[in-house]
């Protein structure tokens, strides 16, 4: 087996496993910490195509694991509903927190990145917030779209029946809404996308940053499931949703570097101080 293709198929494994490990913390508590390495594209394999045979694995994993989540939909819960699991009040803080993290909080935090890096002239920084935001919009249309067709029941609505869909209902009341999880898919789509990028920056840091951003995704996943909003199987898929986005925006930038997005917001502004104290942004409009 060539060692390019081998490496590549490690890629893989190593982002659906981490995702995987995250989600297997919510499905069997205590949970289980997330060791795997996940090893992002790197910039020097341009010729590789955005979508491969072996996304079609990665996305069958997933696909399997929602399946097999579907079965665990109604007892899981139930439990969580509990008197004794709900009459904490450091989990009820805990699951406001990660909710807000991951909706709106990881949007304001990749526009940040990007406004920083561009005042500050720091490109990674920049290309780290534009493309992790980019990420979580794909995602969250994709999710959107999706719950507004499938029109699955929330568990709020009935614990006891995780079964409820209807076509289309999910574009009439929120308590439709439930499959995917967009906040699911919005903390795996930035985990995947940081993760990516700071593994070209810091190829070692891949063994501290994977755990903690697909170990917090998870924990946004549980909390969604905690509030009585989403079944297991919802918190599943989007965390294959949110992989997929993460994954797919770094790297069509990086295998196509000279795209129109990267160079209007990435190469096409220049923020100068000024005497005063201020700053001007100078906008250079990129030829078609």
């Amino acid at each position: 087996m060539p060692t390019a293709w081998r490496d590549r198929m490690n890629r893989h494994r190593t982002h659906a496993f981490a995702a995987l490990l995250g989600l297997g913390a919510i499905a069997a508590p205590p949970f289980l910490p997330v060791l795997a390495a996940q090893p992002a594209d790197t910039i020097s394999r341009i010729s590789e195509p955005l979508f491969t045979q072996r996304d079609l694995l990665v996305a069958g994993l997933f696909v399997a694991g929602t399946v097999a989540a579907f079965p665990l939909d109604r007892r899981l819960a139930i439990r969580l509903q509990r008197g004794d699991a709900q009459g904490v009040g450091a989990f009820r803080e805990a699951a406001r927190t990660f909710n807000a993290i991951a909706r709106p909080g990881a949007l304001y935090i990749g526009g940040s990145l990007y406004v920083v890096g561009r005042v500050g002239r720091w490109s990674r920084i920049a290309d780290l917030g534009l493309h992790g935001t980019e990420a979580l919009v794909l995602g969250s249309t994709t999710a959107s779209v999706l719950k507004g067709v499938i029109g699955r029941a929330r568990p709020l609505v009935d614990v006891r029946d995780p079964r409820s869909f209807q076509l289309g209902r999910g574009f009439e009341s929120d308590e439709f809404r439930a499959f995917p999880s967009n906040h699911s898919v919005s903390a795996f789509a930035a985990a995947a996308a940081v993760t990516s990028e700071t593994h070209r920056w810091w190829p070692k840091s891949t063994v501290y940053v994977a755990p903690a951003m697909y170990g917090g995704a998870a924990m946004v996943g549980l909390s969604r499931m905690y509030e009585n909003k989403h079944w297991l199987s919802d918190v599943v898929i989007g965390a294959a949703i949110g992989t997929f986005s993460g994954l797919k925006v770094v790297r069509y930038h990086h295998t196509h570097p000279n795209n129109r997005v990267d160079r209007w917001l990435l190469g096409a502004t220049t923020v100068v101080p000024l005497n005063d104290g201020g700053a001007a942004v100078l906008v250079s409009l990129p030829t078609p």
